[in-house]
């Protein structure tokens, strides 16, 4: 490109990218700065004015008591702590041994099906592999006509694999 007797080629123009690319990103990091100063400021804790403390008399104190003492509401029954943690307590109890339930009643339907899994699987490994389906439909429960229909397999054939996934549960 030739822009009034100045030509200026591919290098020429990665350098200005260079240029502009790293006054932007200066320009960015003073703005981060200022925002930075701007939040310690306005983090900063204010300056505390000096209160006065009241110095309280014999006849002061003796009056704050008699009051606490009179306050209904500051008097609590002995052991409302200790009765409140064990409550909170049993309620956690509780609650914990429902999970424990829930978990087991989880834990024996995967024991289930892991059995019926461990089943399926005995049948398929003790039956050649061209059997293996019809061993699966008949430790299943099938009866041998469907067996002979999914399978496409002669009904006696399905007869003998039922026998025989009868006889491998007992």
């Amino acid at each position: 490109m030739d822009f009034g007797g100045v030509t200026l080629g591919l290098r020429e123009g990665v350098i200005v990218l260079i240029t502009l690319v790293a006054a932007y990103i200066l320009f960015v990091l003073l703005r981060m700065f200022r925002l930075h100063k701007a939040a310690l400021r306005a983090n900063a804790p204010p300056a505390k004015p000096e209160l006065e403390v009241p110095v309280l008399t014999a006849t002061d104190q003796d009056s704050a008591r008699e009051s606490s003492e009179t306050d209904p509401w500051e008097k609590t029954p002995p052991g409302l702590a200790e009765e409140m943690l064990r409550q909170s307590l049993e309620q956690e109890v509780a609650q914990l041994r429902d999970e424990v339930d829930a978990v087991r009643g989880e834990l024996a339907a995967l024991r289930q099906d892991m059995l019926q899994e461990l089943t399926h699987l005995q049948a398929t490994q003790a039956v050649s592999p061209i059997y293996g389906d019809a061993m699966q439909l008949a430790a299943a429960g099938y009866d041998s006509v469907m067996i002979a229909e999914r399978c496409g397999i002669a009904r006696a054939e399905a007869e003998l694999v039922v026998a025989l996934a009868k006889s491998q549960e007992r």
